[in-house]
């Protein structure tokens, strides 16, 4: 008989906290395995910590999504959105499924380039294209999406210097009901700025002028944001059919659909507050369908979905360094990963699994990460099984951004493994080593030596 654990009691104050609909009691279940592999094995031949993507998954959100979409409007395209996770074993699942390119800088587009994705099916969004970059996408047939006037006069002179005559948008920012706005991107409709910029590109005689296009922010909760913002670039599709008696080929409504998981300070769980994909079809394409539009002249439809499509598709497993309590009484868990990997901390309360069978005794906790740093905060609260050092856990729904936005602090970056429709694991990045990381530094002369 294996020798029990001993943990030394502590006396804390009776607190049963806020109840919730469900009431009080919570309950758990061990995450064993993912897509029928198990976590320990994992572990055990990819090292702690380890980013594990689902295939399946991917394939599942994406497929959802486009019937969503196609079964209540006629034209749809799919975009996928490189800055929301650009590995490139996760871009080439999407581009296998049908969908085009949503880049917003030089290194995503020759990402999307060199993942096979023709130059024509690039949507280029962002403020930060440079000359060249609007001579390569000219040159590709992509679709440049213009930002800012100041962008629209360069691409202007770059036409006339290439003798050639781009497919463009713009990008509209607009009152949505939603606060703050994100005026900081695009042309505003409001003052009339959109179409100002419409009126100058069509009097130029220079570009081809076949979008429009918006963002109306991230993490969207409410479907009535995406009808109003659906409305009024119908408004100026329509007042351009009219003035100039050609139709615009495509609308694109942009992304930020979220994924289920809970925004911090939220009483309910996000699996309880995410409107579905369904509902964000049904507004938007109600919208568009009702405008006005003749049947032969409505605009394709542009979604440029990422986080809705990935978040839930991935994992990190880690493992517990170290348990203690704080000067307060509270009991605190470190775990071998943090903020550095784990960047959506920030914004979510991740659900944290066991990834072993325990007893039933729970308590809260904070979860802390591995860095010295006082920020490296997993969770601020959370109600946990007592877990011991070596014990595993599962973070759920880490698919979107965390894999972009992650930092090279203290610690290096681990590996990130796919599984397969087969249930076939595959390393689709490398640990990082310490020969990767100093790579592109140069030491003087007079460095080279020390004397300790």
């Amino acid at each position: 008989m294996d020798k029990l654990r001993y943990e030394r009691p502590s006396i804390k104050q009776m607190n049963a906290g806020l109840m919730n609909q469900y009431g009080l009691k919570t309950e758990y279940a061990p995450v064993l395995d993912i897509d029928g592999v198990p976590v320990k094995k994992i572990i055990s031949e990819y090292g702690s910590p380890v980013f594990v993507i689902s295939e399946r998954q991917l394939r599942r959100n994406y497929q959802n999504a486009v019937r969503a979409f196609k079964t209540r409007y006629p034209k749809v395209q799919f975009a996928w959105s490189y800055k929301t996770n650009y590995l490139d074993s996760v871009c080439r699942v999407f581009h296998q499924e049908g969908s085009w390119a949503e880049v917003v800088s030089r290194f995503e587009y020759q990402k999307a380039l060199r993942n096979g994705v023709p130059g024509k099916k690039i949507v280029f969004n962002g403020p930060d294209k440079r000359e060249e970059d609007i001579i390569t996408a000219i040159k590709n047939d992509s679709l440049l999406h213009i930002d800012h006037f100041d962008e629209l006069y360069l691409t202007l002179e770059l036409a006339e210097k290439l003798n050639k005559k781009p497919r463009v948008a713009i990008r509209v920012n607009m009152d949505t009901g939603i606060y703050p706005m994100w005026d900081r991107f695009g042309f505003n409709y409001e003052n009339g700025q959109a179409w100002n910029a419409i009126n100058k590109i069509m009097a130029s005689g220079k570009l081809e002028f076949t979008g429009l296009h918006t963002h109306i922010g991230t993490f969207m909760l409410v479907t009535s944001a995406y009808a109003a913002a659906a409305s009024k670039l119908c408004d100026l599709a329509y007042n351009f059919r009219i003035k100039f008696n050609k139709n615009i080929e495509y609308i694109d409504i942009g992304g930020g659909f979220p994924s289920t998981n809970t925004l911090k300070g939220s009483y309910l769980q996000g699996v309880d507050t995410v409107p579905s994909i369904d509902e964000f079809a049904e507004a938007i394409t109600n919208t568009i369908v009702n405008y006005g539009f003749k049947p032969e002249d409505l605009p394709t439809l542009i979604l440029e979905t990422g986080r809705a499509l990935v978040d839930d598709a991935a994992f990190l497993l880690g493992t517990v360094l170290a348990t203690k309590r704080l000067s307060d009484g509270r009991r605190a868990t470190i775990m071998d990963f943090g903020v550095n990997l784990l960047f959506t901390s920030y914004w979510y309360d991740h659900e944290i699994s066991p990834a072993q069978e325990f007893t039933q005794n729970s308590e809260d906790m904070v979860v802390y990460g591995p860095l010295c740093m006082n920020i490296d905060v997993v969770r601020e609260n959370i109600n946990l099984p007592l877990l011991q050092k070596g014990d595993n856990v599962v973070v759920h729904k880490v698919g979107a951004y965390n894999m972009t936005q992650w930092q090279q602090f203290i610690t290096m970056r681990p590996k990130v493994i796919l599984i397969d429709m087969q249930r076939n694991v595959h390393i689709i990045r490398e640990t990082e080593t310490l020969d990767y990381i100093t790579e592109l530094e140069k030491v003087p002369q007079h460095l080279t030596e020390t004397n300790l």
